[in-house]
Parts: C-alpha cells; sequence; structure tokens
C-alpha cells in the first residue's frame, strides 16, 4: 500500500492540472530577482574541471544538466533535461543512446561571431572527453575512467606524448547523428544515469575552450553554457549575478507531480522557464550576517547553519519571530558526509604501519566527538557511524561504532608505539626520535575557529605539538587535491541516490580528484571495482561495507557527521520544494512581490 500513494498522489496532480484551462504561453519575468546567498566563495566554471559544491550550483544553472530530477515528483525520478528523454540502453547494458532536444543554443559570445550557435552532439562528445584529458585532471574523471570502449588507449596515447588528441575517434563515445550520442561501455554501469545528472557532464563548445583556456586547458573565469542562466556580473568573493540566457530553449513549466503540488502546477501552465530573469547570489561568508539578511528580507531563502539555529528554532519550533510572518521551515538529512581527513602520503601522519596507524588512531580517539557535536554543530549533525549517510542506498542502518572520547587509552596507544618526548620539551615527538609536529588547515569562520580549539585541547592532551594553516577554502581545496594539507576538513555532497559517491572517496585512482585522504589499498580498490559490476542491491552493498571497515581500520577518517539542513523560506517565495540531492531549482522559482517588504 506504502508504494501506491505516492503514485497516487501524482495521479490526482496529473489529473488536476489537466481540468485546468488553457492559458497563453508567459515569458521570463526579467523584472524579477532570486537572491540568495553562499557562505563561500565559488572556484570557477569549468564544468569537466571543478567540482565544488558552490561552484556547482552556478554551474547547473549556466551549463543546464543532461538530466534532472523531476521537482515535484515523489519518489523523486530523472527527465530529460538537455536529453530528449532518459537513455537507451540495450539489453545488455553496454549500448547508451541518447538523443538531445533539439534548438538549444549556447549563450552568446564573442567567439561565435554574432551567430546563434546550437548545441550538438558533437559537442557533448568532446566534452565527455575533456573528462579524460590527463592534462585538465578533471576531478570527476572517476565518472568516465575505465568505462568507454577503446578509452583507455586514448588516455595512454595521450599521457605518452602530453597531447590529448580529440579528434580521434573513439568506439566508445561517438555522435550518430547532430543530435545523438551513442556510448559503449566496457561493462554495464548501475550509477551513470545519476552521475550525468551533475553538471560535469554538461557540453561547453570547443570554440570556447579554444579561445579562453589556461595552461591546463581550463576555462574557470568565462562560462558559455546553454542553460537558463548567464553570468551578467561576477565579483570575486563578493557577488554573482545571473540573467536569464537569452538563448535558452522554449520550454514550458513542469507538469507532474504530487497531488499537494496540484496548486503550483495550474497556477504555473503556459509559463517558460526560468519565470524569474534575474538570481543574485551574495558571498557571505559570516553566518550571523547571513541571517539577518534573511530576517531583513534581502535573501529569499536560507540555509540556517548549525552556529545559528538557536536564533531560529527552539524546542524544534520555529521562534514566534519568524512563524508570525509566514516564514517556512525544513529540517532534513543532508547527502553528504563531514568527515576530517590524514593525507596518507604525508611523511608525518601518513603511512600505513602501524605505528603510523596508531598515531591516527590515538588523534581520533582523544578528539571529545560528543563536544564536537553540542559545540561546533549546536546538535544539527549526528557522528558518522560510516562513510555512506543515511540519505543513500548502501547505508547500514545497524551500523556502530563508538565515538566516547578516550584520552588514557589514546596516550598509552602513543607510548606503546615509541611517541615519547626525547628532547625533554614537554612534547612528543616521533619514534625515530625527530620532531613531531602536526598542521590542520583550517578556513579563518567562526565555526572552523570552534572547531579549531577543540582539536588544540585534544593535541594538548596527547602532547602534540599542532600549528593551524588557516586560509580561503578555495586555496586550500587547491592545495588538497595537489596533497599539500597534513590534515583536514571537508565535506562531501552527493547528487545521486547510491553510496557509490562515497566510497570513491578512497578508491586510489581518484587520488588527486575525489581522493583527499590519498588512500592505496588494494583490497579497497579491488572491492570498489568488484562493486561497479553489481547491480544495486544487497551484493553491492555489502561490499561497500567492507570497504568501510577497511577505512576505519587504516584510520583515513577521523570524526565524521552526518549533517542536517535547516532551510528557511520567505512568504513571498513561490513554488519551492526540497530534493534532497540538489539545492538550487532556480528556473522553477517565482516570487509574489506584493507580498516582498519594501
Amino acid at each position: 500500500m506504502k508504494r501506491l500513494v505516492p503514485r497516487f498522489s501524482y495521479l490526482c496532480a496529473t489529473a488536476l492540472l489537466a481540468l485546468a484551462p488553457l492559458v497563453a504561453v508567459v515569458a521570463t519575468d526579467m523584472s524579477k530577482t532570486v537572491r540568495v546567498a553562499f557562505p563561500v566563495d565559488v572556484t570557477g566554471f569549468d564544468p569537466q574541471a571543478s567540482n565544488d559544491l558552490y561552484s556547482g550550483h552556478v554551474n547547473n544553472a549556466v551549463f543546464d544538466v543532461m538530466f534532472e530530477y523531476d521537482y515535484y515528483v515523489r519518489p523523486v525520478r530523472l527527465r530529460g533535461s538537455i536529453a530528449d528523454g532518459l537513455p537507451q540502453i540495450s539489453a545488455d547494458g553496454l549500448t547508451w543512446t541518447i538523443r538531445i532536444k533539439k534548438g538549444q543554443h549556447f549563450a552568446d559570445d564573442p567567439v561565435f561571431k554574432g551567430k546563434k550557435r546550437e548545441l550538438t552532439a558533437d559537442d557533448l562528445v568532446y566534452s565527455w572527453k575533456r573528462m579524460l584529458d590527463p592534462k585538465l585532471i578533471s576531478p570527476t574523471l572517476w565518472h568516465i575512467e575505465g568505462k568507454l570502449v577503446g578509452a583507455d588507449a586514448l588516455v595512454a596515447e595521450a599521457k605518452k606524448s602530453g597531447k590529448f588528441d580529440y579528434d580521434k575517434p573513439l568506439e566508445g563515445l561517438k555522435a550518430l547523428d547532430r543530435y545523438t550520442v551513442q556510448m559503449k561501455l566496457v561493462r554495464p554501469d548501475y550509477v551513470l544515469a545519476e552521475l550525468m545528472s551533475q553538471y560535469n557532464w554538461s557540453p561547453v563548445a570547443r570554440e570556447v575552450i579554444d579561445a579562453y583556456k589556461d595552461p591546463g586547458n581550463r576555462v574557470m573565469s568565462n562560462p558559455v553554457g546553454v542553460g537558463p542562466y548567464r553570468i551578467k556580473e561576477w565579483k570575486k568573493g563578493s557577488k554573482i549575478v545571473l540573467t536569464k540566457n537569452e538563448n535558452f530553449r522554449d520550454e514550458l513549466f513542469l507538469t507532474e507531480g504530487e497531488a499537494e503540488d496540484a496548486e503550483i502546477l495550474a497556477r504555473n501552465k503556459g509559463k517558460k522557464i526560468p519565470l524569474v530573469g534575474n538570481v543574485e547570489i551574495s558571498v557571505i561568508e559570516e553566518a550571523n550576517p547571513r541571517l539577518l539578511a534573511f530576517k531583513s528580507g534581502v535573501l529569499d531563502y536560507e540555509s540556517v547553519g548549525p552556529d545559528m539555529i538557536s536564533n531560529v528554532v527552539q524546542g524544534g519550533k520555529l521562534l514566534p519571530e519568524y512563524a508570525e510572518r509566514g516564514i517556512r521551515h525544513q529540517r532534513a538529512y543532508d547527502p553528504a558526509l563531514g568527515y576530517d581527513f590524514f593525507n596518507l602520503e604525508d611523511p608525518v601522519v601518513g603511512g600505513r604501519t602501524l605505528d603510523k596507524i596508531a598515531l591516527r588512531r590515538a588523534i581520533i580517539m582523544a578528539f571529545p566527538m560528543e563536544d564536537y557535536v553540542r559545540v561546533s554543530w549546536r546538535g544539527q549533525a549526528e557522528p558518522a557511524t560510516q562513510i555512506i549517510p543515511p540519505t543513500q542506498t548502501g547505508y547500514r542502518a545497524n551500523k556502530r561504532i563508538d565515538i566516547r572520547q578516550d584520552v588514557a587509552l589514546a596516550n598509552a596507544l602513543l607510548d606503546h608505539f615509541g611517541y615519547k618526548d626525547a628532547d625533554g620539551d614537554g612534547f612528543r615527538d616521533l619514534p625515530d626520535g625527530k620532531p613531531l609536529e602536526i598542521t590542520r588547515s583550517t578556513t579563518p569562520n567562526p565555526r572552523d575557529r570552534e572547531t579549531d580549539e577543540l582539536w588544540k585541547k585534544t593535541f594538548d592532551a596527547l602532547k602534540i605539538k599542532i600549528k593551524f594553516n588557516a586560509q580561503k577554502w578555495p586555496d586550500l581545496l587547491k592545495q588538497a587535491r595537489a596533497g599539500q594539507v597534513q590534515f583536514w576538513q571537508l565535506g562531501w555532497n552527493s547528487s545521486a541516490t547510491d553510496g557509490n559517491s562515497f566510497v570513491q572517496l578512497l578508491y586510489s585512482k581518484n587520488i588527486g580528484q575525489s581522493n583527499f585522504a590519498r588512500l592505496r589499498d588494494e583490497q579497497y580498490d579491488k572491492l570498489y571495482e568488484q562493486a561497479q559490476l553489481l547491480p544495486l542491491g544487497p551484493k553491492r552493498w555489502a561490499l561497500y561495507a567492507t570497504m568501510n571497515d577497511i577505512a576505519i581500520v587504516n584510520s583515513a577518517f577521523a570524526n565524521g557527521v552526518f549533517r542536517y539542513q535547516n532551510l528557511l523560506t520567505q512568504p513571498w517565495l513561490l513554488n519551492f520544494k526540497r530534493i534532497p540531492f540538489r539545492n538550487h531549482f532556480w528556473h522553477f522559482l517565482d516570487t509574489d512581490e506584493s507580498k516582498r517588504p519594501k
């Protein structure tokens, strides 16, 4: 019966919409602006070269995606966006055929010499080959590496010659005609369609890349896409303004959803997307100013961080000063893992000998996880019991780990493996007598400073010297990818429903991309590769469980959390509905300006 309810709701909404009277097509309202804030700056706008969360929000809007989640349909399902429907997949799972919608054009750019540039299947072939280009060092190489027939040989040639041959035919990736792409896979891939819902598969124009590329073949500051918006203004560290891409395809508002969304679907029937002509994104790093901007009506919705949640919600209820104004609150798990990682290639904290594992394990044991959740997260997170969060398939609900702080046992472990004070300065040294000092990277925001205080107390209790490398988040991200940070905290979000996006964080071939811990474990890699051959289900997820145990044994990650997201939306924001696998669907949002404070 439970399976019938969402389908019944969906049918009701569709039926109600069908009864609505026909209306004339309504163009985008260019006088309207949706206003939001990011807590950190973006790093750049090259779909195949960027992979941070906040750049991704903009990339989704500027470049569009092959498939996106049907915004009002539950359970969630994919629909074609750039693609004209879902992939056609052969019975053996090895041949994928994808058609794109006709009449899609890139935003205007001088490289097109005043002509409208239509998106073609050749653009997709070129863009997806970019992920394979060794010079680009795509952070999402793992999406496509080893999957296409003939691709490994092409990549090997590029590594040998120093240049990727984009014009060389590839059996596993070809344009069948102007609007059809065919992929031939080495093996079936059971998560590929969901991966293709991410902007990393979004098309770029070769002329744009050739005109603006840097020495690494990346174009991070001149985005030209086929999405509903284009960048009108970008002030680094301050503001990003999007405006409608005048060349965006003619597409009307959605027509399918649940019964509760029938009024939204009926009200927007016949309206072109995007509904709102502009999106203004302010970079406001401090949580208090962001919340004040929301309270004053400057922001249309806001994800309230743990440091400010007590000012908004108490006892699980929205405070009267918000509720009485019609502000709405939603709280749910993010499809995300927050984790601290050690660089396993670092000469001090890295390595897989017992003494090195003991050092990392002692640090983990001495950290006050309960205080961390209470102080740094204000109770808006749960200690992570595994790599995969509870929002994804493959999560083990019965998995338990001991998170209790045990400083005495941690110190005993360090003593046993020879981490003693060799020079009499009151701090431990390495077993060979050399100085022991650990550098934790951090950002200068208040929440990180609170966490830094907990880590300082942890290291003091272990009698280990610690110093902090405080820099802006985009700079630290570049260092982490290059293996230049020793110990840092990151968060990983996924727009897919399966836990594969999380277990790949420790796959050795993803070092330099998403494997920031730089773990190299043959057994882990073998299990990961075996999992890719299995359909989603218990056998695949059992391999995930073993991989998780290997990560724990190596102490690659420390003190992870599954975090909650608390969303506030203004009463004048229309059409908003939360989808756990993607935060922003600006092209479907609207505003009622009569309710916005003047």
